[in-house]
């Protein structure tokens, strides 16, 4: 009688153990299974982000105070009223990244390249806007105001070392994205040394078309002639940045340039 119970229970703690394994199996199977479900989301997420992207047109802006906005009275600068006539004319969804500092000079703009929010902003960019190099010439107009040929002609070649060298970044983190360096106007063009200071300009603006042109989807933007027989009328009061007129000027053009490029891409 004791052996038929010690069997009965030996059979009874058998089956219990052979349970307790195949209900810990499940257990084991559905955390596994679970780990894999939060793993999916992820990947998910980041494909459904890629997705909402695809009918967004992202344009990254970056430089000094002219792609900041300083002098526009409603704080759009020209980024803003070019996101704004992207939107009219092409019933597009436009995401606006502006990074730009005021007073930046080339030699800042490269250093700030090396942030890893910057890359990562630039990597997804569709489009590139950036304004830069007035301040290397102008210097707050100490530099056009002596007029010492000699120290904005070195200065010119730090820049153009300096703009090589921000084109190459930007071309080595985005390979697609077009980009529109915007160029310089003259703000002094109704001083003194008009003819002179306007000669330094367009050449800085040459030799910074030239060096755009050495590389890949890169557009040197004009804006001399926007602004040269009629400055006062498109300068903010310090004399210097553009107002909200001067800026939709600027807007104006580049958007017809990307209008123009998108057109192509469809064609």
């Amino acid at each position: 009688m004791k052996k038929y119970t010690l069997t009965i229970v030996s059979i009874v703690s058998i089956a219990a153990t052979l349970l307790w394994l195949f209900g810990l199996g499940w257990t084991l199977q559905d955390q596994f299974s679970a780990t894999k479900k939060m793993e999916q989301p992820k990947v998910k997420t980041e494909s459904s982000t890629a997705k909402k992207q695809e009918g967004t047109l992202t344009i990254f802006a970056l430089g000094d105070s002219l792609t900041r906005g300083t002098g526009d009275a409603d704080g759009k600068g020209y980024t803003g009223y070019l996101t704004d006539r992207l939107k009219d004319k092409t019933n597009q969804d436009i995401n606006l990244l502006n990074t730009a500092i005021k007073g930046e000079t080339s030699r800042g703009l490269l250093k700030q390249l090396q942030q890893s929010e910057i890359q990562r902003q630039t990597k997804q960019a569709d489009v590139i806007v950036m304004t830069i190099g007035g301040n290397d010439l102008f210097q707050q107009g100490a530099a056009l105001e002596s007029l010492d040929m000699n120290a904005i002609n070195g200065k010119k070649q730090i820049y153009l070392n300096n703009v090589k060298k921000i084109y190459s970044q930007l071309r080595e983190l985005n390979k697609d994205a077009v980009i529109y360096h915007v160029g310089l106007y003259n703000p002094f063009s109704n001083m003194p040394d008009a003819s002179t200071t306007s000669s330094i300009v367009r050449d800085w603006n040459f030799q910074s078309a030239e060096t755009a042109a050495g590389y890949e989807n890169i557009v040197y933007v004009p804006t001399f002639d926007l602004f040269q027989l009629q400055v006062e009328n498109y300068l903010y009061t310090d004399q210097f940045h553009p107002n909200t007129e001067g800026y939709k000027l600027i807007a104006e053009r580049v958007a017809s340039l990307i209008n123009f490029e998108q057109e192509e891409k469809k064609s």
